[in-house]
């Protein structure tokens, strides 16, 4: 088939959650013998030189990027705010440039799926309709509009509070009014696909969980540093800095008290200078900022902490380091989507004291520790291939093209 890939960053190279599920899927795709276009907005939050995005990677993808300028505008916002509906979200991900490139795609050739990845560029179904018949597939990452609600719950500034509950229902309608105009809906999980029917959508579903390439993960476990303790994540994403900030704050002294010279290693991108210097109030922490490859950091530490309590969908880096064979603990929404089991190939807790017990399991015990990521390891081969997720999925919609 001949498919049409939109997404609102480069996925490339993919090192948070969201850039993964579209860099393999893609990738897969090509591999499968379908004929991809990636069509992808390069963004300043995420902006990677035009030389560096690779052209060579397989003959069957070919990745095109286009400069759009999302950053966020104080007038812009203000103005949205107070005249307009849509949410801000919206505004910053229209583009006359990507959609100039779209046409242009669709003059060129012709196309057996259009897939938009996420809901930010959903909105140009409009704009495709109107000059093509094709097969329309959205892939939702998440609940946009959840993500945002339980920001909001957890938010203690009034007026933070006030502007993204507002946001949080601005997506909510726009989820709701577009989500019909799609003909099939993927989603990474079967409560999101639950959600999204009570949301109204009346349409063909399918679950497509967000697979890993396993062909190059190897596991050693004699090379883990055990006990280490780690946390890696995007820091520019609020449900991460949300949840570190927690464990921080009510977690992390108490277990430095018990173990003086356990270290806490931090790695994510585009930390915040104001997040940057509260990690330094705090002891024995090692930030890294961004690191080139996650799996040789990761490969090497012992317990990952993945502390959310907000956010939607499935969380990407659980499963990247379950497939590593990491010993997790995470929280219910963490895990949520995952159909993990406590206690045996993760370790879920949702209380500061909980989640501190969990980790000192794990310290104290090294054989528990080691059943925790062998099962986890062993549940991922056994539930998130991406070759064989990507198969199916195709199958899938070459049957729902024919109805």
């Amino acid at each position: 088939m001949n498919i049409l890939i939109l997404h609102n960053k480069v996925p490339f190279p993919p090192k948070d959650g969201g850039a993964i599920a579209v860099w393999n899927s893609a990738l897969e795709m090509a591999r499968q013998n379908h004929h991809v276009i990636l069509l992808c907005m390069n963004t300043p939050k995420h902006y990677i030189p035009h030389n560096q995005i690779p052209t060579s990677i397989h003959p069957n993808l070919n990745i095109i990027p286009i400069d759009v300028d999302t950053t966020i505008k104080p007038f812009s916002l203000i103005f949205n705010f107070i005249f307009s509906s849509k949410p801000y979200h919206q505004v910053r991900f229209r583009s006359t440039a990507f959609e100039h490139k779209i046409k242009e795609l669709f003059q060129q050739q012709t196309f057996d799926i259009v897939l938009y990845e996420g809901l930010f560029v959903l909105p140009y179904i409009r704009c495709i309709k109107k000059i093509a018949q094709t097969f329309h597939v959205f892939r939702a990452h998440n609940i946009e509009s959840e993500i945002w609600q339980r920001i909001a719950l957890n938010e203690t500034n009034l007026l933070k509070k006030n502007y993204i509950k507002n946001l949080s229902n601005r997506i909510y309608k726009l989820e709701k009014s577009i989500i019909n105009e799609v003909d099939l809906l993927l989603t990474l999980t079967k409560r999101d696909e639950e959600q999204f029917i009570l949301l109204g959508y009346k349409k063909l579903h399918h679950v497509s969980q967000a697979g890993i390439d396993l062909s190059n993960i190897q596991v050693n476990r004699f090379n883990i540093n055990h006990p280490s303790l780690f946390f890696i994540g995007a820091l520019d994403w609020l449900p991460n800095q949300e949840g570190l900030l927690w464990f921080l704050r009510h977690i992390w002294n108490n277990i430095h008290q018990q173990y003086p010279s356990l270290q806490f290693e931090i790695a994510g991108r585009n930390a915040p200078y104001w997040l940057i210097r509260k990690l330094q109030e705090y002891p024995n922490i090692i930030f890294y900022g961004e690191i080139d490859n996650s799996h040789n950091f990761m490969k090497e530490r012992a317990i990952m902490v993945v502390p959310l309590f907000s956010g939607s969908g499935m969380r990407i880096k659980i499963i990247e380091g379950m497939a590593l064979g990491k010993s997790i603990v995470t929280t219910s929404i963490g895990t949520e989507g995952i159909n993990t089991t406590h206690n045996k190939n993760i370790l879920i807790a949702d209380t500061a004291e909980n989640f501190q017990a969990e980790i000192i399991k794990l310290i104290e015990n090294k054989d528990f520790f080691d059943k925790i990521g062998i099962f986890a390891q062993q549940f991922i081969h056994q539930e998130y291939n991406i070759e064989h997720i990507i198969r199916n999925t195709i199958q899938y919609i070459e049957k729902a093209i024919t109805l």
